[in-house]
């Protein structure tokens, strides 16, 4: 029994130690970047992600270009 835990406490310390180097080594080449690593590993709360689609849902569509309507393109 002794040995299962402390193999598994020495398991654990690896990991924890694995997961600190490769979050701690991580370069940025701008700031926009950092942001975006930071709000891919940040989840958004539901109630949040809610008001934002009927946010953008209220917005109006973007016109086409006038020689789209004039040819009578419809896809853009």
């Amino acid at each position: 029994m002794k040995q299962q835990s402390k193999l598994s406490q020495e398991q654990q310390q690896q990991t924890g130690t694995q997961q600190t180097q490769a979050t701690a080594g991580r370069e940025f080449a701008s700031p926009e970047e950092m942001l975006r690593f930071d709000a891919a590993q940040t989840a958004v709360p539901p109630d949040i992600a809610e008001r934002l689609k009927k946010s953008v849902g209220a917005e109006a569509k973007p016109r086409q270009s006038w020689w789209r309507r004039f040819f009578g393109e419809t896809n853009p």
